[in-house]
């Protein structure tokens, strides 16, 4: 783990935080609308208030996107920024659940909404 509490996640923090995640799974059933795809790049959230918050993603779907991050973040509308090599994308995302998990790190995740003109 790394000393600064604002860091972004690493792709380990991801594996060790989904790793501990699945044994309390109890392989229930899915009740997901939409397939989700593990989708591990980092990202940005930029709150309502206008602050940023280093993520990492941990899955995506047609219709919503799971987040590791530190620190909270509220239920509420966000900006998602991930970049490529080639351009940055930014998707509107209503943020419905942000639960602590390990180390001062926090799951959220969100569903879509309609795209406007982001920047």
């Amino acid at each position: 783990m790394t000393s600064d509490p604002w860091s972004r996640p690493t792709s380990e923090d991801l594996k060790r935080v989904i790793a501990a995640l699945e044994p309390s799974s109890g392989g229930g059933v899915n009740t997901r609308q939409a397939e989700r795809l593990n989708f591990a790049v980092p990202a940005e959230i930029k709150t309502p208030r206008g602050g940023t918050v280093p993520a990492i993603t941990r899955e995506i779907s047609s219709s919503g996107i799971g987040l590791l991050h530190r620190g909270s973040i509220p239920l509420d509308e966000v900006t998602i920024r991930i970049a490529s090599e080639s351009r940055d994308y930014f998707y509107r995302v209503q943020i419905e659940w942000c639960t602590p998990c390990d180390e001062g790190m926090f799951l959220s995740g969100g569903r879509f909404l309609p795209s406007a003109d982001l920047q």
